[in-house]
């Protein structure tokens, strides 16, 4: 029947939401023409409502509530688990058993992301899932809503698109893509990175009015914000033929910092009143408090937000009465400890801070050290020359101005988008003054309308922000030599995909010939880089530092050998693949037979 409608999923870390769009109909009105669709949940034992927004949290049952019929939907009945607002609001009251925050497990390479792992140290009598398993669960809510909405226009029949952070590694997206078609996805969708996804949404809202806002050589800052990570990204505005273009020119690093570490500083703050009242919390009564001072958080930052509001977790022994303890938030103190403690006033050239690193580390999610987000907002963007000595002088050739775009759950706050503002004309000068773009006012469901707007444009035609690649990568080559006892032989880096590569294209990598181990188990070490844009395929990079590439997932396979290997080697040239997910494939061409190697990510395997 062909598809009828342009589906866009944000799969977020604290709330996931499906907008959608019809591809028949062409209205001069795009914005009106995306909807959010409302998402059945339970949001209390047996009480289904639908609301805009599905919260990304899984609430698993034990002995003494499983197979209750309160845990059913009108697609599902006998379930052991919940996910969305029920599941959420038990992160508090039963923190032990509620998995939250699984999509920042899917970049953690340290784990392996297969393995039932989450909820994170939860004891043994909790049935835990992987982060792979949460993520199916999300997405596959989501489908089943719209089979629910829509009987008539099955899912896998329409044109779908799925977002992930910029910052997404190949492994990363590898996983997510596995994800999404464990939930029912077709082997067709597509991945968007969300900033682009929030520009989108704002280029859905203005219309052709867009380039009355932006002129050739602008520079567009988004600044993306959610419950787990910090994403920033910088679009330039071009010309072409007369007319104007946008091109996403850099992506920042993978940055976990979010509201899920303001509400953990607001837990501490509420830990600390609860113990002035002599009430010393335990260790799941504080994650119970992290999950509720949530939902504090986001009442006292909200417009017209209250002064106060209580915060409670489940009480320990017979004297605590009704069986929880109370305190209360004040708003102005929440307001000085998000806004001093994440987005102080800095230096242009300031750095993210780190710590020095202990010995004996946890194997949780490595949270940066350093929460300033203006540190790490100053560092990416002198990085990219747009401050600093790297940036061009004012004058006639000198910058244009730069553009703001929010997005995230956490810049709701209005209190926290002026502070970034303020932050950012302290070093932009008076001659380059930041200006935020007015659009995207429902920052929960921005990036993904602006998801269904691009697959609709895929559609119809429409504006298109030319991305590719957004990190280059590269394959570790071991040095030929002597060996040495007790020393790792020398290893260099060659770009098989440099920054920008577009996505559904190949590059053959132009190199010497290299020995590709075959008939024996191998590791093959690859790296990225958000830094590194000048490098071309082929390129070899000896030397780096820890901030310039970054090792990503290790790609382990036992490669097939065939007639004309020489003593387990075989001579091969690289070919790289870009697919249209954006997903990395890198191919092993013998040159001395037909024989081809795709080599996987082998993300099974934790290191």
């Amino acid at each position: 029947m062909g598809a009828r409608f342009a589906v866009g999923i944000d799969l977020g870390t604290t709330n996931s939401v499906l907008a959608y769009a019809p591809l028949e109909a062409a209205s001069a009105d795009v914005s009106t023409q995306v909807e959010v669709l409302p998402i059945p949940q339970l949001v209390a034992p047996g009480v289904v409502e639908s609301r805009p927004l599905l919260p990304s949290f899984v609430y698993l049952a034990g002995d003494h509530d499983r197979g209750l019929p309160g845990y059913d939907l009108p697609w599902a009945t006998g379930r052991d688990y919940v996910v969305g607002e029920w599941a959420r609001k038990q992160a508090a009251d039963a923190a032990s058993r509620t998995v939250a925050a699984a999509k920042s497990w899917l970049t953690h390479s340290r784990v392996d992301r297969h393995k039932p792992i989450l909820p994170w140290n939860a004891p043994d009598d909790v049935g835990k899932i992987s982060p792979i398993e949460a993520s199916r669960r999300y997405l596959e809510h989501l489908v089943a809503a719209w089979r629910h909405a829509f009987p008539d226009a099955p899912f896998a029949e329409q044109s779908i698109v799925l977002t992930v952070p910029a910052s997404f590694d190949a492994a990363a997206r590898e996983l997510t893509r596995e994800a999404a078609l464990a939930a029912g996805f077709p082997e067709s969708f597509i991945l968007l990175e969300e900033p682009q996804a929030a520009v989108y949404a704002w280029l859905a809202d203005v219309g052709d009015d867009w380039r009355k806002r932006l002129g050739v050589g602008d520079s567009l800052l988004v600044c993306d914000i959610g419950g787990g990570t910090t994403d920033f990204t910088l679009i330039e505005v071009a010309g072409e033929q007369g007319s104007l273009s946008l091109q996403r020119a850099a992506v920042g690093n993978h940055t976990l910092v979010g509201g899920d570490n303001m509400d953990l500083a607001l837990a501490h703050h509420a830990a600390a009143l609860f113990e002035q009242k002599g009430t010393k919390l335990d260790a799941w009564q504080s994650v119970g408090l992290w999950h509720a001072c949530r939902l504090a958080k986001e009442t006292l930052l909200s417009v017209g937000g209250p002064d106060a509001h209580p915060v409670a977790v489940l009480g320990r022994g017979s004297r605590l009465i009704g069986g929880t303890v109370t305190t209360e938030l004040a708003r102005d103190d929440v307001m000085q400890l998000l806004v001093d403690g994440f987005f102080p006033p800095c230096a242009a050239d300031a750095k993210p801070r780190k710590q020095r690193a202990s010995g004996f580390r946890e194997l949780g999610l490595p949270y940066e050290s350093d929460t300033a987000v203006t540190h790490h907002l100053a560092s990416f963007l002198s990085g990219n020359g747009i401050i600093g000595p790297t940036a061009a002088p004012p004058g006639d050739a000198g910058p244009k101005p730069l553009h703001v775009l929010f997005n995230g759950g956490v810049l709701k706050a209005e209190t926290l988008r002026y502070r970034v503002l303020d932050v950012l004309e302290s070093w932009c000068g008076g001659a380059r003054t930041p200006k935020a773009l007015e659009g995207n006012a429902d920052l929960d469901c921005a990036v993904a309308r602006g998801a269904a707007f691009y697959a609709r444009s895929k559609h119809i035609g429409g504006i298109r922000i030319r991305g590719g690649a957004a990190r280059s990568y590269y394959v570790g080559i071991e040095s030929a030599g002597l060996a040495i006892p007790g020393a790792p032989r020398p290893l260099r880096a060659v770009c098989v995909v440099p920054f920008g590569m577009e996505e559904g294209t190949e590059i053959d990598v132009p190199s010497d010939e290299i020995g590709l181990v075959v008939g024996e188990p191998a590791e093959f070490r690859f790296f990225s880089s958000a830094v590194r844009k000048s490098d071309r395929p082929g390129d070899v990079v000896d030397r780096w530092s820890e901030d310039e590439l970054v090792e990503t997932d290790t790609l382990a396979t036992e490669l097939t050998a065939g007639e004309e290997s020489d003593d387990g080697y075989v001579p091969v040239r690289f070919l790289a693949k870009l697919t249209e997910l954006g997903v990395f494939e890198l191919w092993c061409v013998a040159t001395n037979s037909t024989q081809r190697w795709k080599l996987e990510f082998s993300v099974r395997d934790a290191t």
